[in-house]
Parts: structure tokens; C-alpha cells; sequence
């Protein structure tokens, strides 16, 4: 009978990673922004297991924390010793018969599923074709050009089963030379694998009890073990150090770019692309060379980002673009238009038809639609509405050195260039500001607020103050002289009159 969910699915992730020269667990690093750990678990949840079991150990409190918050369903089994792999799937089938999940249980339900949590490339059709095969015991294997530092796999010249999984340092020279490798991952028969494990025995080079030795076990008594090739040889591979970590993190990127591609959105440089995993892409959107998505972030249908731009957690709108800009936790209406070198910060919301211009920084404010902020401001903490422009070097004063405060500004308001809007204020409907102001109070709708300096000219200054400069010189050059009265300074240093 084929069995295509599985009872259990257990995770060992209790390894130290010594190679990693790292404080937190390796399974607890992160590529395209989720853990190792998390990949794994993800691809097995698509099983729908009866029960999702990890293995801990080292750094234990920090990965179960890690599960408490984003997999509080999972059965936690602690391997306290790191004795091998067969006795971390020992370890996790008694925190399940703690719960009274006994492999008679588990039986009844399906095969066992055993992989890592430091093989993040593994994939749910690899996991279903194991889960189809038949046999006591499915091992899933794949053909690779380099097989050093891997188990290889010996089978049957006839029936094409496995005899046995044999480790690198335990090959004699023929078998080095099988380029047919165990990927660490299986299938077993619950009552099978609980009695083999209990076989299982340390006397070996690393006094560890080997899941391996679980294939012997099961054709010596009989069992047949089949294995199934990988589609993807590089699904197998393992993190156990730094450089892995960034091959395989190419690797998923290559993989998530090329999926979305057949999905309909085009790629310039995919090799300059990075994708998170929980980025939604539209068909017919388009993502510039040099570009991150990153976290929850979505692009909407016609929607353009890049070149040179990071987006983390950001809705884009259909049709809008965005170029050379840094957003975090944004919303960018449809047809807007952001960039270049803008920075979004958390709480923007950038209505239909908007723009963000160069050099512009908005935080915590809804830009309504049409409006436009297009050059060298910071708007933050604010509420502008429809079709209101911003004049360039405009800021929104929000914080008076204790507390944040809200600006509000109106539909079809006009901020001249330099505005300082010391908050709180609002701007009505329909009002102006003078270039240069400094707004500290409320513009009623309509009208023109000037908050300024009158202006005076000194005549013949610069050659009475400044004789023999270069700015004297272009003055006489252009028929600049003394006229007029010329002021004298006083003892403070100020002009008199």
C-alpha cells in the first residue's frame, strides 16, 4: 500500500555546527529570510504529517524558543548527548511515545519521515516521490559528479534495491568510486524503525550510533530498501560551515528567481537578484538588476523595482515604479512613482498616482493620491492629502526633542520650496506657503502663509568691507560702486544707520 502521508516527520537539528564559528545554532542562520531550520520544516509541513517532531541539542533554548514562537505545533525531543544520528531518531521517537504516540501508533498513520535541519534545499516532490515508494525502508540518493565526503549507495545488481549505505572512511577503494550518494534522508516503517534503532551500537570510529546502520539492519532481516533518486542533486547538500551556507543561499536564490520567471515576472540580472522565500510576485511585474525583496514584500501586476534597490516587507502597487530606493514596511499605491535614491521608512503609505522623489525620506505618513513630494525633503509623521505638492528642502519638524508629533496637510495645498512645518500644525485645503517660512501654526484653507524676514540690501557692502577680493573685483566689473548711504559698524559689530 502506498502511503502518501507520512505519520511522523522528524528534523534532526541538534548538531553543534562546530564550523560555523558561530554563538547561534547553524540551524538558526538564516538565508532568503528564513532560518535553515525553518526551510526544512516548511517543505516537510506541505506533507501534512500527522505529527512534525525536532531534534535539539546544542544551543537547545534558543532553537526551541525559536520554534515556540513560529512552530508551536512541533513535538520538542532534546538529544542532552550528540551520540549519532540514529540515536537522535531513537530520542525523537520516545518524546513521541511520552505523548503516547507509540509506533504502533505511528503505524497506523504512515511511514516515518527522517531529514536535517541544515539541508534547506529539500524539496516536497522529493519527500512525496519517497513517501510513494515501497519498502520497509526509502532512502532518498542522488547521482552526483563529485561524491567525496558522502555515503555511497550500493544496490542489487538485479533487483536495483540497496544492499548498503557505506560511509567515505568505511569504502573500500571500489565503492569510492559509485557516484551514487546518501542524502541522509528516509522513510521507515514506524514498528521497523523502532526496532532497528534499538540494535543500533557505538562500536565504530566515532562511537556514534550511525542511521545508516539502520539499512543493514533491515536486509539482513529481510526488509526490502529502496531507494529514489533526487531530481535536484543539490537538494541534499548540507550547511556546515560559512561558504556553504552562501552556496546554498545562490542556490535557493537561483531556484525562487527561476520559479517566479515561469511564473511570468521578468528578471534583468538574476545573478543580482535576491529573493526571500515569502516575497508574491505578479506575472507581468519586472525586477531590475541589483535588487532585493525582501521579507513579505508583494509586487503588484506592471509594477517595475530596480535598478539599485532594496524593498523589505513593502505592498508596490500595479504599474508603479520604483528605482534606486531603500524601503522598509511601506505601501506604494498604484502608478506611483518612487526614486531615485528615496528612502521609505516604516509606516509610509504612498497613494495612487503619487511620487517620492530624489533624496526624499518619508516615515509614519499617508501621501494621498496625486500628491507629490518630489526633491530633497523629509516628511514624517504626517497626513497629506490629494493632488499636494511639497516643494523642494520642505521638512516636517515632527520632534521637539521629548515627543513625535503629527502634521496635517490638505487637499491641493501648495508647500513652497524651504517650508519648515513645525508640528503639530495643519495646512488647510487649497493653502500656499511662502518659500523660506516657517510654519508654527495653523494655515486656514485658501489662504497664503508668509513666516519670514523682510529682506534688505546694503549697497556698496562688499566694496567698502571687502576691498581687493575677488567679489569686489566682479562687483566694479559690473558696474558696482558705493551709492547711497553706507553704513558704519558699531562697537558690537553690527551696522548702524
Amino acid at each position: 500500500m502506498t502511503d502518501l502521508r507520512p505519520s511522523a516527520v522528524v528534523v534532526l537539528a541538534a548538531g553543534e555546527g562546530k564550523r560555523m564559528r558561530s554563538a547561534l545554532p547553524k540551524v538558526l542562520h538564516p538565508i532568503a529570510g528564513r532560518p535553515l531550520l525553518d526551510l526544512v520544516l516548511r517543505a516537510a509541513a506541505e506533507l501534512v504529517p500527522a505529527h512534525l517532531v525536532v531534534v535539539v541539542g546544542h544551543g537547545r533554548d534558543q532553537v526551541v524558543a525559536h520554534l515556540s514562537s513560529g512552530w508551536p505545533d512541533v513535538t520538542v525531543a532534546v538529544q542532552a548527548e550528540q551520540l549519532g544520528t540514529g540515536h537522535a531518531a531513537r530520542e525523537a521517537l520516545a518524546a513521541l511515545s511520552a505523548k503516547g504516540t507509540t509506533p504502533d501508533v505511528l503505524a497506523a498513520l504512515g511511514p516515518v519521515v527522517l531529514c536535517y535541519g541544515d539541508a534547506p534545499l529539500l524539496t516536497v516532490d522529493s519527500l512525496r516521490r519517497l513517501l510513494a515508494a515501497e519498502g520497509e525502508v526509502r532512502v532518498l540518493t542522488a547521482e552526483v559528479a563529485d561524491p567525496n565526503g558522502y555515503g555511497r549507495v550500493l544496490r542489487n545488481a538485479i533487483t536495483d534495491d540497496v544492499e548498503a549505505i557505506v560511509e567515505q572512511r568505511d569504502a573500500t577503494v571500489a565503492e569510492l568510486e559509485v557516484t551514487e550518494i546518501n542524502s541522509g534522508v528516509y522513510a521507515f516503517e514506524p514498528n521497523f524503525l523502532a526496532e532497528a534503532l534499538g540494535q543500533l551500537s557505538r562500536d565504530n570510529s566515532q562511537g556514534e550510533e550511525y542511521l545508516t546502520d539502520v539499512v543493514s539492519i533491515a536486509r539482513r532481516s529481510g526488509r526490502r530498501v529502496v531507494a529514489v533518486r533526487s531530481h535536484a542533486p543539490e537538494e541534499i547538500l548540507g550547511v556546515n560551515d560559512r561558504a556553504q551556507l552562501a552556496e546554498v543561499a545562490a542556490l535557493l536564490r537561483d531556484r525562487l528567481v527561476g520559479d517566479w520567471a515561469r511564473s511570468g515576472v521578468t528578471f534583468q540580472d538574476p545573478r543580482t537578484t535576491w529573493l526571500d522565500v515569502d516575497v508574491d510576485l505578479a506575472p507581468d511585474s519586472t525586477v531590475l538588476r541589483n535588487t532585493q525583496l525582501l521579507g513579505s514584500t508583494k509586487l503588484a501586476t506592471g509594477a517595475c523595482v530596480g535598478p539599485d534597490t532594496t524593498l523589505r516587507n513593502v505592498q508596490v502597487g500595479e504599474g508603479a515604479r520604483v528605482r534606486s530606493t531603500t524601503a522598509d514596511s511601506a505601501e506604494i499605491g498604484a502608478n506611483a512613482e518612487v526614486g531615485p535614491y528615496t528612502y521609505l521608512r516604516p509606516g509610509t503609505v504612498l497613494g495612487a498616482g503619487s511620487k517620492a522623489g530624489a533624496y526624499v525620506e518619508i516615515k509614519a505618513s499617508t501621501v494621498g493620491a496625486g500628491s507629490k513630494v518630489p526633491h530633497l525633503s523629509y516628511v514624517g509623521d504626517a497626513t497629506i492629502g490629494a493632488g499636494t505638492n511639497i516643494g523642494a528642502a520642505t521638512v516636517f519638524v515632527n520632534y521637539d526633542g521629548v515627543s513625535k508629533h503629527r502634521t496635517v496637510v490638505g487637499d491641493h495645498v501648495r508647500i513652497g520650496s524651504d517650508t519648515m512645518l513645525v508640528a503639530p500644525v495643519t495646512i488647510g485645503d487649497g493653502a500656499y506657503t511662502a518659500a523660506g517660512s516657517v510654519i508654527v501654526e495653523d494655515v486656514p484653507p485658501g489662504a497664503m502663509a508668509v513666516a519670514r524676514g523682510r529682506q534688505r540690501s546694503i549697497l556698496g557692502w562688499v566694496l567698502r568691507r571687502r576691498p581687493g577680493t575677488e567679489s569686489a573685483a566682479a562687483a566694479i566689473a559690473a558696474g558696482g560702486k558705493p551709492s547711497g548711504h553706507i553704513p558704519t559698524e558699531t562697537n558690537n559689530g553690527e551696522e548702524s544707520h
